[in-house]
């Protein structure tokens, strides 16, 4: 499955809309659209993920890689809308303690 990279402009922050899989083919295509508004001085990046139904590894390392500049850039960044099943990857890599995550989770039964 492919992903869908939106990126919407709202008041002061920018929402990085994702749909479909992130994984070892997709996650450059996200890498190359998340950091570049990390590397923003001051930027709020707000990520939807409502429409991911699958990551792997691949794209908790971009995650990590966008948290990293977000330090280095004295920007934020925050990951909401989270599946249960992504949201497990956050929670049993103990990602959830350093990253900003609603804990709202989506499909949910």
């Amino acid at each position: 499955m492919d992903l869908s990279v939106t990126v919407e402009n709202k008041d002061q922050e920018m929402v990085l809309v994702l749909a479909g899989e992130i994984d070892a083919y997709t996650a450059p295509q996200l890498k190359e659209k998340l950091l570049p508004l990390t590397q923003e001085e001051g930027a709020v990046v707000k990520i939807d993920l409502t429409d991911i139904q699958y990551m792997d590894s691949t794209g908790l390392g971009v995650f990590i890689s966008a948290l990293k500049s977000t330090k280095e850039h004295n920007s934020s960044m925050k990951l909401v809308n989270l599946q249960e099943r992504v949201y497990r990857l956050f929670k049993i890599t103990g990602l959830i303690e350093i990253m900003d995550i609603d804990s709202t989770l989506r499909g949910v039964d």
